[in-house]
């Protein structure tokens, strides 16, 4: 009988000593408290010591900020520091609360999020009514939007699909984590911050308009 040869399973590699890590810890720390934007893990590895992934520093880190005020959280394929959801009662109080979308801009970005890529003129079916130019123009400005090329019909409309922007905003991992569409329709999402533009009288009128006719609704879909 031939004997098998035996492989030798590959050595892991050994884990980093505890200055290291604590090391790690604190420029992990420092870059995702100083960036403007959830830091990726890509981004991270690049500046910890041999041996630590952003996965293991993070891990640690998160571990390390249990309890307290601030919370390391996963956001948009990054990790950002996130205030305790269990404090937000208490912070009301003393921040003031960004002005929440209007209910037509949550209604488009939700259609957008849960069908993308859509056209304005798909918004506009779903919803059973028509859509401002200027809810659009908000959304893009906002950064929660972003044309994602054209659809191949007469008129080649835009298509239309969220950001990485709209996920930070929304403190999901990805768009597998968006709630369920009632909640955000309703308004029950957590507000974005910097939403303090009032929507005019006329473009409210707007939005309560009937549903467009076919003719009007392929028309709106090419613009």
């Amino acid at each position: 009988m031939e004997e098998q040869a035996e492989t030798a399973a590959p050595e892991a590699p050994p884990a980093p000593d505890a200055a290291t890590m604590a090391e790690a810890l604190r420029i992990a720390e420092a870059v995702i408290f100083a960036a403007d934007r959830p830091v990726s893990p890509q981004t991270l590895a690049t500046v910890l010591p041999e041996g630590v992934s952003a996965t293991m520093a993070c891990a640690a880190l998160a571990e390390a900020y249990q309890g307290r005020g601030v919370v390391l959280a996963e956001i948009g394929g990054g990790y950002a520091f996130r205030t305790a959801a269990d404090l937000a009662p208490r912070l009301t109080k003393v921040v003031e609360s960004p002005r929440r979308l209007p209910r037509a801009a949550m209604e488009a970005l939700a259609i957008i999020a849960y069908h993308q890529p859509c056209t304005r003129g798909d918004v506009e079916e779903i919803r059973g009514a028509t859509l401002a130019q200027t809810t659009m123009e908000s959304l893009l400005e906002l950064g929660l939007v972003a044309p994602r090329g054209r659809r191949e019909v007469p008129g080649r409309p835009t298509l239309w699909g969220t950001t990485p922007k709209f996920l930070e905003q929304f403190s999901l991992k990805s768009l597998a984590d968006l709630p369920r569409k009632e909640e955000l329709v309703t308004g029950d999402a957590p507000p974005l911050p910097g939403l303090n533009a009032p929507i005019s009288t006329a473009e409210e009128a707007a939005e309560a308009a009937p549903a467009p006719t076919p003719e009007a609704a392929e028309e709106a879909s090419q613009r």
